[in-house]
């Protein structure tokens, strides 16, 4: 079962050397665990999604260039679909941007 995105979850691109967390911006109001949710808006470079380290790409410091979220869920955020532990973002560079893993905590019953 997928799991929601929240504030801080690590992200990974595929051509970057380090993990970063994802900072939600897109909407102030649906928290999971006291974490904000993340939306398919939540893609601005330096602001939702910071650097990956060096890009295998340029041989440089990376310069995120998300364009889109796919794999996203049915339901939305103020007309944003939210996002989830298998959502993707292709990055212009040539990267692909995935989660690592989701931050949420569930307990077994």
């Amino acid at each position: 079962m997928s799991q929601y995105v929240t504030d801080t979850t690590q992200l990974r691109c595929d051509k970057g050397s380090i993990p970063t967390p994802i900072i939600v911006t897109s909407q102030s109001f649906i928290c999971i665990e006291g974490k904000l949710q993340a939306t398919e808006e939540d893609k601005q470079p330096n602001v939702n999604i910071k650097p990956f380290g060096v890009c295998s790409i340029t041989k440089s410091l990376c310069n995120p260039a998300p364009i889109k979220w796919d794999n996203t869920s049915v339901f939305e955020i103020d007309d944003k679909k939210e996002l989830l532990d298998c959502s993707t973002c292709k990055c212009s560079i040539g990267g692909k941007i995935i989660v690592v893993r989701s931050n949420q905590n569930f307990v077994k019953e």
